[in-house]
């Protein structure tokens, strides 16, 4: 076994593990930058926040599946744990690595101590400790196999001194990598074919039954089976917000997303249900509306890899423990086509309610008013987004205007979004760029969200992440404007506004200020034309788009 320096092997392993980037606020593991430089191609992406790094290594991860990789020294690792919340809860594979106290001199009051590895325990799967150089191996291994086996999360391991100075170290040490764990799923397990049977029996035996996806299914990649399955027995699929990409929204049985931040087709339609079939979701409160959309009785089938998430919230008839797309292969392949002429009044009826809606909202869908309604540039995403791009969303009042007023229109597309963090969609599109640098990468966020993170505007301009931020900019933080109305009894005075809106900024000149291009769009009709430049600039892009503050989200229905 050869002896090496700990940041010789770490180095190696990662180029082995296929890790392009590493996003970091230094100063940490220096040793093993150095080595990176020396002998491997990964780019080491310097940010300016700990959690901004965190929601780099994110983006890539949802990106391609494979493990983002972060790290910061002992002063800034709560901020990376912080970071790490959304890939927890969206099962994003992540791998922290941070600076930590050395034993020698723990409870000394040394410079920046701080116990910061519980901090990591409620946001990871592993949080581990390396005190010893040997143990940078097989501790690298099992990172990566936890943080892509089963439902995938992320990890942390803390590196001995408040830089990780323990790299530097030697041992003798193989720098052993099991490339079955650089990508989820690594496995994939094979569902018992009597609950296959009984899930199937249940969705054939309904007269208006419905799907609904979760982000499991974009996980395992199972989007292709889960539409020819519905196809095959002619059912309606809502998706949750993670999942959105699992079925095009121009597919004649897409009902849109279902829940809270959604479409109201999609609560309608599946409030009428007799049967729904959960795929790949946990049926948490954000996808059922706190479980009114469908109501707590409806007869249920579930479809998980994680045992812990089945019959969670509802009552199942049939539970299947299983990978999404072999569970879907193998009901496809027992699916019998002709229990599917029974149900063509259903679908008569569910596309109704699709229309009823686009009826609803055409109008505002189409509006030339100035300021620019929120709506219509949904409107003009849908149409001018390229067919193999990747849309990142943050949450809030970002993630109800797209979870609702925009379509995915081509199955190549990809659609991610934040599980609850807003400012998450910007720095995470950098990352998904940085993780595939050949497809288009559009992020659709607000000012507010904005704020969060705007000095990596510069981050991206330095490294050439040329992703295509827009920002919908109506000048607050609107999605309180009903909080506060509340609040006051009725309707807000006007000192109240002070707590969520914010003095005017033009963000395309302050975009050309830390070195991105900027564009300023103030009229409904000048959005396409600049999102095309902007896709064809070959640099990063703020589309600062002027859009009307009291311009509301509609709120769900059910």
């Amino acid at each position: 076994m050869p002896k090496m320096t700990g940041a010789e092997c770490l180095a190696e392993m990662l180029a082995g593990y296929a890790v392009t980037h590493v996003f970091m606020v230094p100063a940490v593991l220096r040793r093993s930058f150095a080595e990176m430089e020396r002998r491997t191609s990964i780019k080491r992406i310097h940010t300016h926040g700990e959690k901004s790094a965190a929601y780099m290594a994110d983006g890539y991860a949802r990106a391609t599946g494979r493990p983002g990789i972060c790290m910061a020294q002992v002063i800034g690792a709560l901020n990376l744990a912080a970071g790490l919340r959304d890939a927890y809860l969206a099962h994003s594979p992540v791998i922290a690595m941070t600076g930590g106290r050395d034993p020698r001199t723990k409870f000394r009051k040394v410079y920046q101590e701080v116990d910061d590895v519980p901090a990591f325990e409620p946001v990871t799967k592993l949080n581990a400790t390396i005190d010893d150089v040997s143990r940078i191996p097989d501790m690298v291994r099992q990172a990566f196999r936890v943080a892509t086996s089963g439902t995938p999360g992320p990890v942390h391991l803390q590196f001995r001194g408040n830089e990780g100075q323990i790299d530097a170290e030697q041992a003798d040490m193989e720098p052993l990598v099991e490339s079955l764990f650089a990508i989820a799923p690594p496995f994939r397990p094979e569902p018992h074919s009597a609950s296959v049977i009984a899930a199937l029996k249940v969705l054939q035996e309904a007269a208006k039954p419905v799907i609904v996806a979760g982000g499991g299914v974009r996980a395992s990649g199972a989007g292709p089976e889960l539409v020819a399955l519905a196809e095959r027995l002619a059912i309606p699929v809502a998706t949750s917000l993670n999942g959105k990409d699992a079925i095009a929204g121009t597919h004649p049985l897409s009902i849109g997303v279902v829940g809270t931040y959604s479409r109201e087709s999609a609560n309608r339609v599946v409030a009428e249900a007799d049967a729904v079939c959960f795929i790949g979701t946990e049926t948490g409160g954000m996808t059922t509306n706190f479980w009114a959309v469908p109501k707590i009785g409806v007869t249920a089938v579930q479809i998980d890899l994680d045992p812990q998430a089945l019959g969670r919230n509802y009552p199942l008839k049939a539970a299947v423990l299983g990978d999404a797309k072999v569970t879907l292969a193998r009901m496809l392949a027992h699916a019998n086509e002709d229990t599917s002429g029974r149900r063509k009044a259903w679908i008569d009826a569910a596309q109704d309610i699709c229309r009823d809606w686009r009826r609803k909202y055409a109008d505002v869908l189409a509006s030339d008013a100035v300021p620019i309604r929120p709506e219509r540039m949904c409107a003009e995403l849908t149409r001018h987004t390229p067919d193999d791009a990747i849309v990142v969303v943050d949450t809030g009042h970002a993630g109800m205007w797209m979870g609702g007023m925009f379509d995915l229109t081509s199955p190549r597309q990809s659609y991610i979004r934040s599980a609850g963090h807003l400012g998450w969609a910007f720095p995470a599109g950098l990352g998904a760029k940085a993780a595939c640098p050949d497809r288009p990468v559009v992020v659709f966020t607000g000012d507010a969200g904005f704020y969060y993170h705007l000095a990596e505007v510069e981050t991206a301009a330095r490294w050439g992440l040329n992703a295509v931020t827009v920002v919908n900019n109506n000048g607050g933080g609107n999605q309180s404007k009903r909080g506060f109305d509340r609040a006051y009894g009725g309707t807000q005075t006007d000192q109240a506004r002070e707590l969520w809106t914010y003095t005017a900024v033009n963000f395309a000149q302050v975009a050309e200020n830390l070195g991105a291009l900027g564009l300023r769009v103030e009229r409904p009709a000048d959005f396409a034309p600049a999102l095309h430049r902007a896709l064809a600039a070959k640099r990063p892009v703020i589309i600062d788009v002027a859009t009307d503050i009291e311009a509301l989200a509609p709120l769900a229905v059910g």
